[in-house]
């Protein structure tokens, strides 16, 4: 039996993996009272009065909205809204795992940017935070965008998540092989969502009190070659576009592998196989690969390392140095929600990744993040989000 094989009939005997459980048992007509008629029509005056009372009197102060629209799902792309429901109960289930958060799967049988946004906005009272999931290139900037003053914070996993941890393995790596980050040069495969929120990250490692920190050079690649902005094909997409003029300073040109030229670092968030032993050879001594297409990888560990690699990072949790969303985003939504936090701000981004790569006390070329089981990591990157949030003018 393959894993899919034994993971639908896990799924058919269980039937989905979430079910809601109260926090009491009724066993009185009190208990009635106070749970339903006549005592919560109290409940329910006082929160018509001051609306910050749901934060205490409901499960608003502990509930994460998990929406999608199904048209980028893992690498199965647009399967549509019902297809996509297995892995919103799966994220449901890291909340509530790693960080005791009730997230609900919010699947959205509509790809219309106004529709999801509409849809967003009418069921803010409900929860302390939405989590986009799954959302394709350009919309889910575009939803991100228009949902970024609703009152709770919005983030994009896809795109920030990924972005955090992979700052997170940056740091640590960059530590051991003794560079000097703000000195490499980086190359980025993949021009989508995780791969733009990437490059934001390594444009500005700095909180908002103190000056701008940055990589020296990004070059970004899609499946057409170097982003440039002589490139007459991202004239129709504005967010290549942006991207192409916020990097690739010296406006080089080629492919891929022109780009690997003396570079420091590969971030790979694109395809299986898009890198060769031969690129890595042409990178600077003791490169850092952080392969993590998945299945698999733009180039399997063991062969990046037979050409030269110091440091291999996948998203793989059979390779060391997993890059996994999960030890961000539960950590970051329980911060946020414990700060009543009115959004996501760059500094709790960057928080996030400084409390993830601290929680690696001694790194080494196989260690450089913590292991995804470790499930005390959301509670200290939630302690630094909420501090980052609540003291702003503190550095984390």
């Amino acid at each position: 039996m393959t894993i899919y094989e034994e993971a639908i009939e896990f799924h058919r005997k269980n039937g989905g993996k979430l079910d809601i459980n109260p926090k009491f048992n009724i066993t009185s007509k009190h208990d009635l009272s106070l749970a339903y008629t006549p005592g919560v029509a109290g409940v329910c005056e006082a929160i018509a009065k001051d609306p910050s009372l749901a934060y205490e009197l409901t499960i608003k102060k502990n509930t994460v909205a998990i929406v999608t629209d199904g048209s980028a799902v893992l690498g199965l792309g647009n399967i549509g809204a019902t297809a996509s429901i297995p892995v919103m109960e799966g994220k449901a289930l890291l909340f509530k795992e790693y960080a005791g958060i009730d997230a609900f799967p919010i699947c959205i049988e509509s790809q219309n940017t106004a529709e999801i946004v509409n849809i967003v906005k009418n069921i803010t009272p409900m929860f302390g935070g939405i989590n986009l999931e799954d959302i394709a290139a350009p919309r889910c900037f575009e939803i991100e965008t228009l949902l970024s003053d609703i009152g709770i914070p919005v983030f994009h996993d896809d795109q920030h998540g990924t972005a955090i941890v992979t700052l997170a393995a940056v740091l640590n790596a960059t530590k051991l092989a003794n560079k000097d980050l703000t000195q490499m040069k980086v190359v980025i495969n993949g021009a989508g969502a995780a791969g733009s929120a990437i490059a934001d990250m390594l444009l500005n490692m700095s909180y908002t009190n103190e000056p701008t920190r940055s990589v020296k050079e990004i070059i970004i690649c899609d499946s057409k070659g170097i982003l440039h902005e002589s490139r007459s094909d991202l004239s129709e997409n504005s967010a290549k576009l942006r991207l192409a003029r916020r990097t690739n300073r010296n406006n080089v040109t080629g492919q891929l592998v022109d780009a690997m030229v003396d570079a420091d670092i590969f971030i790979g968030v694109s395809v299986a196989n898009a890198v060769t032993s031969e690129m890595v050879t042409q990178m600077k001594k003791d490169p850092i690969i952080f392969a993590m297409a998945n299945p698999i990888p733009e180039i399997m560990p063991d062969e990046a390392k037979a050409a030269g690699a110091f440091i291999v990072g996948t998203g793989r949790s059979d390779f060391p140095n997993q890059v996994n969303n999960v030890l961000a985003f539960p950590g970051i939504f329980r911060g946020a929600i414990d700060a009543k936090a009115s959004q996501f701000t760059h500094d709790m981004k960057l928080a996030a990744a400084f409390a993830i790569a601290d929680s690696v006390e001694s790194p080494t070329v196989d260690h450089i993040l913590p292991q995804v089981l470790d499930k005390q990591v959301p509670y200290k990157v939630a302690e630094k989000v909420k501090d980052c949030y609540l003291k702003p003018s503190v550095v984390a």
